[in-house]
């Protein structure tokens, strides 16, 4: 397991933990893995994936979003330095002039920001997305 050996509060009123990485479970952090290959398994393992900046906005509505559909995306927050390895790890370099961060992945595909999110809601496509993926169940 991973141990704390520190926390942080944070602006938003939430708690930054700092863990202490362990090889003896299979949960723990390889902290041999670069960012790029962390955020690159985790796109894969997730069906539903947001990577976001710090007390983002665009985040937070495109988590009520998927709420009022019944699905519970995983949200990671990426620190500054990390945001890079973000964009290093979508081969498209982001669609359409978006940022690189909000950016939702499902399926293991990139679906882009805020906008690209709303625009496959909109034209009927998010919710057979997340039946496909198995991330909603009707």
């Amino acid at each position: 397991m991973q141990g704390v050996h520190g926390f942080r509060l944070r602006s938003d009123g939430g708690v930054r933990l700092e863990l202490t990485p362990t090889t003896t479970s299979p949960l723990a952090i390889d902290i041999s893995e670069s960012t790029e290959m962390r955020i690159q398994r985790l796109i894969t393992e997730n069906p539903v994936i947001i990577f976001s900046r710090s007390a983002c906005c665009m985040c937070h509505v495109m988590r009520r979003l998927f709420s009022s559909l019944g699905v519970h995306p995983t949200v990671i927050e990426l620190e500054e330095d990390e945001i890079g390895a973000l964009s290093a790890s979508q081969q498209d370099g982001g669609a359409g002039g978006e940022t690189v961060a909000p950016a939702v992945f499902i399926g293991g595909t990139r679906v882009g920001g805020l906008e690209s999110l709303v625009g496959l809601h909109l034209s009927g496509h998010l919710v057979p997305k997340l039946v496909e993926v198995g991330a909603l169940e009707l």
